[in-house]
C-alpha cells in the first residue's frame, strides 16, 4: 500500500524539522541531540520521531543528497582532461565545505541509515577511478590507496570541524596537497615557492 501523503500541518512540520536538522548538524555534526533539533523547529521530540524514528533516519534524509552530489562530481572529475587539476579542484571543494558543513565527517563515515552506507561506498568507488587517473598522469604520488585518500580526507575535515581558525583549512589543504603530489614534483614545487619567496 502506498503512504498516505502527509496532512499540510504535519508536511509543514516535516520541513521545519529537517530545516532546523540541517542547521544544527551543519554547525555541530551527527553529536547534536534530537531535544536541539527539535526545539530548533519549534515541535515537540514526538513530532520529530513521528517523520524520522531514528536519529541515523532524520541524520540521512539531511546528509544523502549531499555525498549524492560528491559522488557525481568526483566522477564527472575523473573524466576531465586536466585530471590533475580536476582532482586537486576536489581537494579545494571538500576543504571549502568543510567550513561550514562541519556533519561532512560524519556523512563520510557512512553515518545514518543504509542509504547513507551505500551511497559512502559508491564515493568510494569513484574517488578510486579518480585516484588512478590522477596517478597515471603523474599528478598523485603511486603510494596512495583509496583508503588512505579517504583517511587524509577525514583528518582534513576533523581538524577544520576542531578550529574556528578561518585560515586553518587553506594551510592543512596546501600541506596535504604536497603530501599527495609524486616527491620530485613537491621537490620541485618547494624550489621553487623558495626562490620566490627570496625574490630570485
Amino acid at each position: 500500500m502506498p503512504d498516505r501523503p502527509l496532512r499540510a500541518d504535519a508536511r509543514r512540520n516535516r520541513d521545519r524539522v529537517l530545516a532546523a536538522a540541517r542547521a544544527a548538524f551543519g554547525e555541530s555534526g551527527y553529536g547534536v541531540p534530537l531535544d536541539e533539533i527539535a526545539a530548533r523547529a519549534g515541535v515537540g521530540p514526538g513530532t520529530v520521531y513521528r517523520h524520522f524514528p531514528t536519529k541515523e533516519a532524520l541524520f540521512e534524509a539531511v546528509a544523502l543528497t549531499r555525498v549524492q552530489d560528491l559522488v557525481a562530481d568526483v566522477r564527472e572529475r575523473a573524466a576531465a582532461a586536466d585530471v590533475g587539476a580536476a582532482f586537486d579542484g576536489f581537494l579545494t571543494r571538500l576543504a571549502e565545505e568543510a567550513v561550514v558543513k562541519r556533519d561532512l565527517p560524519d556523512a563520510l563515515a557512512g553515518t545514518g541509515a543504509t542509504g547513507m552506507a551505500e551511497t559512502v561506498a559508491d564515493l568510494h568507488e569513484a574517488l578510486g577511478a579518480l585516484l588512478d587517473r590522477a596517478q597515471q598522469a603523474g599528478a598523485v604520488r603511486p603510494d596512495i590507496g583509496v583508503a588512505d585518500l579517504v583517511a587524509l580526507f577525514k583528518g582534513l575535515l576533523h581538524v577544520v570541524r576542531e578550529s574556528d581558525d578561518p585560515g586553518l583549512h587553506g594551510r592543512v589543504l596546501a600541506v596535504l596537497r604536497d603530501g599527495l603530489r609524486r616527491p620530485s614534483e613537491a621537490r620541485i614545487r618547494l624550489s621553487t615557492d623558495t626562490q620566490r619567496a627570496s625574490g630570485r
